[in-house]
């Protein structure tokens, strides 16, 4: 059973994966398509912010964040550590989200991903989520896949 709860993203473990999946964004993409959150925004009032370990004495698997948009939430900052892929982290954080979205009473939650990164595809796939158009302050680009994911009131 995995612990999901709200995170500092300043904190030692959570900055650690924050900065490995922006230094995996950067080796993939151009630096202009790259969309990760800087860490000090992902501390904002308009975020949520979680982080996932297997108990409390353990190092933390997984971080993900919920931005709260005009009219939705975004997912931001979704990565598990390499070591624990494969092992329920990230749907549990996205499940995490998508309650958090609910609680606020968000009609939909949307995402921004990039072309080959096929595993987080499959997991938002799974989930529910289903290809979009640009939205946001997104600039069309050749790598940016936009997903989004209707909620409902239950």
């Amino acid at each position: 059973m995995l612990i999901v709860e709200p995170g500092d993203p300043r904190a030692p473990g959570p900055r650690a994966l924050l900065e490995a999946s922006h230094a995996l964004m950067h080796a993939l993409f151009p630096v202009e398509e790259c969309y990760g959150l800087p860490i000090d925004d992902l501390c904002g009032e308009d975020v949520a912010f979680f982080t996932a370990r297997a108990n409390r004495a353990t190092a933390i698997l997984g971080v993900g964040a919920l931005a709260i948009r005009p009219g939705y939430g975004e997912v931001k900052a979704m990565f598990t550590a390499p070591e624990a892929r494969g092992q329920g982290v990230g749907a549990a954080l996205l499940r995490r989200i998508e309650d958090e979205a609910r609680a606020r009473a968000l009609p939909m939650i949307r995402l921004e991903t990039g072309e080959g990164l096929d595993d987080a595809m499959r997991l938002y796939e799974r989930h529910g989520f289903a290809p979009c158009g640009i939205f946001g302050d997104y600039r069309p680009n050749t790598t940016s896949v936009f997903m989004e994911k209707h909620l409902s009131a239950c």
